[in-house]
């Protein structure tokens, strides 16, 4: 059987991360809290994390979505395959997993997600 793949996580990049904080609590009742030690908050949807809210690093940074798959090596190689980019490579999330930031045949981006308590 396949392992099925999904939307795993969600990233909304901010010009002032309070102003879109206060928006989308108040907007969909999400609870959205900063992370010690690091310029990112996690983003609680229907009380589990389901995204991430940082600054925006630059202009053009538009809301992504991490579809999570089993190896990043491995979907991140049928990428380039299939005609899309990789814009940003493999990186850890320590004792969380790594991810690959994509660009598709159409110019979108996505990312790719591989969960591994191990990840440094």
């Amino acid at each position: 059987m396949k392992k099925m793949t999904g939307i795993v996580h969600f990233e909304i990049p901010a010009d002032d991360t309070e102003r879109a904080k206060n928006f989308y609590s108040s907007l969909f009742g999400w609870n959205i809290a900063g992370i010690p030690g690091m310029d990112y908050m996690m983003i609680d949807v229907y009380g589990a994390p389901g995204g991430g809210m940082m600054k925006r690093m630059h202009p053009d940074q538009q809301m992504i979505n991490y579809i999570g798959v089993p190896s990043v090596d491995e979907y991140a190689g049928k990428v380039e395959k299939l005609g899309g980019k990789i814009v940003v490579p493999k990186k850890a999330v320590p004792g969380m997993g790594y991810f690959v930031v994509c660009m598709d045949t159409e110019n979108n981006a996505f990312g790719i997600w591989e969960m591994d308590p191990a990840a440094k």
